[in-house]
């Protein structure tokens, strides 16, 4: 075939369609997620194949023929993929596919080939694909670099195309994290990009802010004018305004919009109000922090389950849901949230209720950024401690014998 002629870029819709995989190794099993999710039916011709590729089979995402390849396995496929360990065999594959005009590639000869897989990626429904322009000289590292350079771009928002169809008005329950802007998930980062307004809270990602365009709107949650509303109507109240003005409305959380973020009440407010909402899970706090202090909110031969409470009321408020008794007695790891200026309580409640008074106790501060910092202490001496080392929100804090495992030291 001609080489100085470059590949005319085409996407094929083999949904329902036969699609003849040769080889059941490596490059199979890199090949085959993709095929499978385009629909294809698949048939894998290989005596062998990796586990990854077996369990295809055995989930019936493939038909599998256990043998090698035979004059006649392309016939009434629409595509190929040759990747045998035996290059006769390939090149017989390779030359049936050409006299049934089937298109094909091949993983040991590019240029023997009638069609070349490019690099692809994926992006809020959009395919990018990257082939190299000549034959000579391809680089399938350059082409996969390009790739990941544009997805990446289209996820974080560093790359923005404008959408020119009208856009269904609505908002995004977007979870920020734990306060690092690298750990905002990719959705929430490219909805972010792509808002006309953010609603922030004083615990979101707040670098993310200063990368918005200057015609995004920023409204800082905590200065929203309350008027006669609970602040948390108020808020409702904005994100309704706003989509109802037809923009595109993020309302940027700390952590995850579901734990301790009231975010089911907004969604509930804007379900009574008619107006779509997305909601975007975040990262949350109670894992990511410890995790960040080097501590395991579980571990193995230590503690084997975690609950997480909220430390906003005291044990002894006729308004807390926790049961403190309860929590006393489980011998796993308990983070508290929202709880610093109740950890005395806390302390007093749970070693009243049998927790040992040594058991460890450990306080992260601002977790995850810049100003991170822990302080160690036990149940009977946290109280201390926070008031010693000035301890302020937000801080997360983990109570259990995970507290003093020692990162650097095996078990």
């Amino acid at each position: 075939m001609a080489a100085e002629h470059p590949a005319y870029p085409v996407g094929l819709r083999l949904t329902g369609r036969r699609v003849v995989v040769l080889g059941g190794g490596q490059v199979a099993q890199r090949r085959l997620p993709a095929l499978i999710a385009a629909g294809a039916d698949l048939i894998l011709v290989s005596p062998e194949a990796t586990p990854s590729v077996e369990a295809m089979a055995d989930t019936g995402e493939i038909t599998w023929e256990r043998r090698t390849y035979a004059d006649g396995d392309l016939a009434d496929a629409w595509y190929a993929l040759i990747a045998t360990s035996d290059p006769a065999a390939n090149a017989a594959a390779s030359a049936e596919a050409d006299r049934r005009r089937v298109w094909c590639v091949r993983s040991d000869d590019a240029d023997a080939a009638t069609a070349w897989t490019p690099a692809t990626g994926h992006s809020e429904g959009v395919t990018v694909a990257v082939l190299t322009t000549e034959a000579k000289g391809r680089d399938p590292r350059h082409t996969a670099a390009i790739r990941d350079a544009v997805v990446e771009g289209l996820r974080d928002g560093t790359l923005v195309a404008p959408h020119h169809r009208t856009r269904t008005p609505g908002v995004a329950l977007v979870g920020g994290g734990p306060g690092d802007p690298d750990l905002i998930t990719v959705r929430g980062r490219r909805l972010l990009a792509g808002a006309d307004v953010v609603i922030a809270d004083r615990l979101g990602p707040r670098d993310l802010l200063d990368e918005l365009p200057p015609h995004v709107e920023v409204i800082d949650a905590a200065k929203i004018p309350y008027g006669r509303f609970m602040a948390q109507e108020a808020i409702n109240n904005a994100l309704i305004e706003h989509a109802k003005q037809g923009k595109a409305v993020v309302r940027l959380k700390g952590g995850d919009p579901f734990v301790f973020g009231r975010g089911m009440e907004e969604a509930q407010a804007l379900a009574e109000a008619g107006i779509a909402c997305t909601v975007v899970p975040g990262i949350s706090s109670s894992i990511s922090v410890p995790g960040a202090a080097g501590i395991p909110v579980t571990h193995r031969g230590v503690a084997h389950e975690f609950t997480v409470v909220s430390g906003h009321v005291a044990p002894d408020d006729e308004r807390s849901l926790v049961d403190w008794a309860a929590l006393a007695r489980l011998r796993g790891t308990l983070v508290v949230l929202m709880g610093v200026d109740k950890i005395g309580r806390i302390a007093e409640t749970l070693t009243a209720h049998g927790k040992p008074q040594d058991t460890p106790v450990a306080l992260i501060q601002e977790g995850t950024t810049a100003s991170q910092r822990r302080v160690d202490a036990t149940l009977a001496t946290v109280a201390d401690a926070v008031r010693t080392h000035e301890v302020r929100p937000p801080a997360v804090i983990v109570i259990g014998e995970v507290a003093a495992i020692d990162p650097t030291r095996p078990a």
